[in-house]
């Protein structure tokens, strides 16, 4: 007798008020964010039942929503419900979320005013840290991030193929992460995550004038560092000041905190973390394993 082994059951992705298998989870071809990148996102965590700095998640959803004008449907509150809902669904302890709210549908031309009503995508599922779990790698992109006098980076929207072919980069030359420049060529952040130094004791990162996007991660480790009485500093850095760092690291709700072994060749502390990177990536870790708000 031959027995048929029992296929895993697939991830629930909620779409406009209703739940589909992965497998079947679709959008309209004529959605404004498919056709041209039009609308909004967040990266969530979720550690062993909570889901890390909802609140601010959510914030700043709404704050990119309101920078492109996108009316989203509902409240806050209840979409933190729909995202915890989803999670429920999918009994999921330990997940990543992404949040999308899109323009919606309309018809072929960029005006928005065909869209009557914006799209609501929540995908919870398994994601391990993109980066990896080792030091990384990286090297600087000639893509340079988007001007603030262009698409602000400060809002978080669906068009990132400025980031993607800087990650392309990376892929060519076989490396862990990019860094990015604006355009006056100081740092502003990784294809995905925000950039710190350590030098003589101080922590320094780029401020949001450095066409960066204000990461959530960022700004909790700014925090953590603050309560070790560690001198913050948000300033423009130049490449030399990363190539001569104590100690480098990014940061991302999708990465958490990676220290950096190498930049342009040049080895940072050897390619060994350094002792500030190390107790502030401890620190995070033990806050995402007490603080969040409870999914069940």
């Amino acid at each position: 007798m031959v027995v048929e082994a029992l296929s895993p059951k697939e991830i629930l992705v909620y779409i406009d008020g209703e739940y589909y298998p992965k497998s079947e989870a679709k959008i309209s071809v004529y959605d404004h964010g498919l056709l041209y990148g039009d609308g909004v996102f967040e990266g969530i965590r979720v550690y062993d039942g909570r889901v890390f700095m909802f609140d601010r998640h959510i914030e700043r959803l709404y704050e990119s929503a309101k920078g492109i004008d996108l009316q989203i449907p509902v409240g806050r509150e209840k979409m933190k419900t729909l995202v915890l809902e989803t999670l429920r669904k999918n009994n999921l302890r330990n997940a990543y979320v992404r949040l999308v709210v899109t323009r919606g549908v309309g018809n072929l031309g960029l005006d928005p005013r065909s869209c009557p009503m914006p799209t609501i995508i929540i995908i919870t599922d398994e994601l391990k840290p993109i980066l990896g779990d080792k030091p990384a790698n990286t090297i600087t992109s000639s893509i340079r991030r988007n001007p603030t006098f262009c698409v602000n980076p400060m809002i978080k929207s669906l068009n990132y193929l400025n980031n993607v072919l800087a990650r392309m980069e990376g892929n060519r030359a076989g490396v862990t992460e990019v860094i990015m420049l604006d355009v006056r060529g100081f740092v502003s952040e990784g294809s995905g995550d925000n950039i710190f130094i350590v030098k003589k004791g101080k922590l320094i990162t780029p401020p949001p004038t450095a066409s960066i996007l204000v990461g959530i991660t960022r700004n909790v480790v700014m925090e953590l560092a603050e309560k070790e009485k560690i001198e913050v500093l948000e300033r423009d850095i130049t490449l030399h000041e990363i190539y001569t760092a104590d100690e480098v690291f990014l940061t991302g709700t999708g990465a958490e905190v990676v220290p950096v072994a190498e930049v342009d060749g040049r080895k940072i502390r050897g390619g060994e973390p350094g002792p500030i990177t190390l107790m502030l990536k401890t620190k995070f870790s033990e806050l995402t394993n007490s603080e969040g708000t409870p999914v069940y």
